[in-house]
C-alpha cells in the first residue's frame, strides 16, 4: 500500500469516527438543552449565538447561573447578560 493510499484510508477513518462521536445528549426540557449547550461552548471556548425575541446576541460564554442568566463577552458591547427563559434558540459553530 502507498503512502497515499495510507492517508487516504485514515482520512476516511478519521472522518467516520469523526460523524459518529458521541455527542453530549440534550434535554428534554429547552432550557436545560439550552443551559447544558451554554455549558459546552464555555468549556470549549467557543463562541455561541442566541436568539432572543428576534434578535442575535454573539459572544463567548464566561459564567452561567444555571435557572437563572448567562453572562457573554462580546466585541461591540463587552458584558452581556441574558436570562435563560428569554432565550429563544442558540447556534454554535
Amino acid at each position: 500500500m502507498s503512502l497515499f493510499s495510507t492517508l487516504r484510508a485514515l482520512s476516511a477513518v478519521a472522518l467516520v469516527a469523526a460523524a459518529i462521536a458521541p455527542t453530549p445528549a440534550l434535554a428534554a426540557d429547552p432550557q436545560k438543552g439550552i443551559e447544558q449547550a451554554l455549558a459546552a461552548a464555555q468549556a470549549d471556548k467557543k463562541g455561541v449565538t442566541l436568539y432572543v425575541q428576534g434578535q442575535q446576541i454573539g459572544g463567548g460564554v464566561l459564567r452561567i447561573e444555571p435557572g437563572q442568566w448567562v453572562e457573554m463577552r462580546s466585541q461591540q458591547y463587552g458584558k452581556i447578560i441574558v436570562r435563560l427563559d428569554r432565550i429563544d434558540g442558540l447556534a454554535q459553530p
